[in-house]
C-alpha cells in the first residue's frame, strides 16, 4: 500500500524545497489522504491503465493514482516540483511504475507511453485549454477525471439550454460524454482557495464525430455561435458563413432553425452545420 501525503507532509516538503504556492500557476495542493482516495475512486480506474496526470505538484494525487493504476505519467512544468515528486515517489511508492515529463502541458505532444486515462487537479487558468489539448493530442485517452473550480466544472458538464452551457461544454462533447462527479471542500487544499471545487468525469465517445478537418470547422462554428450569445444563429454565424443569408442557408440545410441561439444546440447540431461547408469542399 502506498503511503499518501497528509497536510503536515505537504507543508514540510514545500518548506524543504523553498516552494511557495503561486496564484500564477494556480497551485493549491490537496492535503487530505481520504479526499485523494475519493478522487481516485471517482476516476473509476480498473488497475491496468496508464494514467497521465497534469500538474502533480508535490505528488499528493500522484501517490493515490500509483496505488490504483498500472503506470502514472506526470507532466510538471515547475523544475523544483519535478525534482520533489521524483524523491517522494521513490520514497513512498518505489515499486510502482512512475514516469516524469518536465514540460509545459500545453506544449506536450509526446509521452513515454500512450495514456488510457487522464486524472488531474487542474489550475483554474489553464483547465479547459489543457484538457482539450490532451484529448486532441492523445486519442488513446478513454476516460478521465478532473478536479477544477466549481464554476469551470459546471461549464464543462453543462447540457444545451443551461445558462452555463457554452464553448467548454460543446467542445468537450466532441470528444466525450461528461458529468459532475462530486464537490470537493475548500479546507482540504493548501493554501485554502477562495472558490469551491468540483470533479468532472468523462468517457470518450465510442464513435468519433468526424475527422480533424471537421473538428476544426465544428469548433469554429461553436466559437462563433457563443461569441454573441444573445444573437440568433443567423446573425451570430454571419461572419463565419460570409453573410446572414449564407448562414441561414447552412442552418436550414443542416435542419437547424436560424432563429435559435447557440445555447440550444448540442454537439451533433454544431457538427451538422459544419458539415455543410466541410462536405462542399
Amino acid at each position: 500500500m502506498v503511503e499518501l501525503l497528509g497536510g503536515s507532509d505537504v507543508r514540510a516538503l514545500a518548506e524543504e524545497l523553498g516552494v511557495v504556492p503561486t496564484k500564477k500557476l494556480g497551485q493549491n495542493f490537496v492535503t487530505d489522504p481520504n479526499t485523494i482516495r475519493r478522487i481516485v475512486a471517482a476516476a473509476k480506474l480498473k488497475g491496468n491503465e496508464t494514467v497521465v496526470e497534469i500538474g502533480p505538484g508535490l505528488g499528493s494525487l500522484t501517490l493515490g493514482l500509483l496505488e490504483e493504476a498500472k503506470t502514472v505519467i506526470a507532466v510538471e512544468i515547475d523544475q523544483k516540483m519535478a525534482q520533489a515528486i521524483e524523491k517522494t515517489v521513490s520514497k513512498r511508492a518505489k515499486d510502482k511504475d512512475f514516469r516524469l515529463v518536465t514540460a509545459d502541458a500545453m506544449k506536450v505532444t509526446e509521452l513515454p507511453l500512450a495514456p488510457d486515462a487522464l486524472v488531474a487537479n487542474l489550475p483554474y487558468n489553464i483547465s479547459v485549454p489543457v484538457l482539450l489539448h490532451f484529448l486532441e493530442t492523445f486519442p488513446s485517452i478513454q476516460s478521465g477525471l478532473v478536479l477544477v473550480q466549481a464554476e469551470v466544472a459546471h461549464r464543462l458538464a453543462a447540457t444545451p439550454g443551461s445558462k452555463v452551457y457554452g464553448v467548454p461544454s460543446a467542445k468537450l462533447a466532441w470528444y466525450a460524454d461528461s458529468n459532475l462527479a462530486g464537490n470537493v471542500g475548500r479546507s482540504i487544499f493548501w493554501p485554502i482557495p477562495n472558490v469551491d471545487s468540483a470533479l468532472v468525469y468523462f468517457t470518450k465517445l465510442v464513435t468519433p464525430l468526424g475527422d480533424e478537418a471537421l473538428r476544426l470547422k465544428t469548433f469554429a462554428v461553436i466559437d462563433e455561435a457563443f461569441s454573441q450569445r444573445r444573437k440568433t444563429l443567423r446573425q451570430a454565424l454571419a461572419n463565419w458563413a460570409g453573410s446572414p443569408a449564407l448562414a441561414e442557408g447552412y442552418l436550414v440545410a443542416a435542419g437547424i432553425d436560424p432563429s435559435k441561439r447557440g445555447e440550444a444546440l448540442d454537439i451533433n447540431d454544431f457538427v451538422a452545420i459544419a458539415k455543410q461547408v466541410h462536405d462542399a469542399i
